[in-house]
């Protein structure tokens, strides 16, 4: 019996689509205290910078690292920390496939989006791969060529 939630985007990084390849996508949930949560429906977070990693080889937890949520505008002293590392949740079997292809692959996990899904707020993460720079350059003129197209057909 699966419940079908409201997802409702927070931000994406568009960015790392141009910046990587990506390989394999995951979603996870995120470990948050309520100020950022609240701060998160105000819209407040900047995921430019943002990475997901290992604290070391025997662990088995990923760390989301670079993630700034500002701080809760009607918070008082108990606010939080703006980068602070946050625990991503995720499934044992997804995190040993993720340590595998970052020790032996040498991939990166990088977020994609942040979401709500109901009450539950989401991170999509993608294992990913660095483009070169004619990758980045055969994606544009790519993305070009169908915007051309896409004007040829509406006239």
């Amino acid at each position: 019996m699966s419940v079908e939630r409201t997802i409702r985007k927070i931000v994406s990084h568009r960015k790392a689509l141009y910046e990587y390849e990506v390989i394999q996508r995951f979603e996870a949930g995120i470990a948050l205290t309520g100020t950022e949560v609240k701060s998160l429906r105000a819209g407040k977070v900047n995921m430019a910078d943002a990475y997901a990693t290992f604290p070391n080889r025997s662990s088995d937890e990923l760390w989301l690292i670079g993630l700034h949520i500002n701080p809760y505008d009607f918070g008082n002293r108990e606010n939080h920390d703006p980068i602070r590392k946050r625990k991503l949740l995720l499934k044992f079997n997804e995190l040993h496939r993720l340590r595998d292809a970052i020790e032996e692959k040498g991939l990166s996990v990088v977020p994609l989006s942040l979401y709500f899904s109901g009450p539950y707020v989401k991170v999509e993460l993608a294992l990913v791969r660095g483009k070169k720079l004619y990758d980045k350059r055969a994606a544009t003129k790519e993305r070009e060529q169908r915007r051309e197209i896409q004007r040829g057909n509406n006239e």
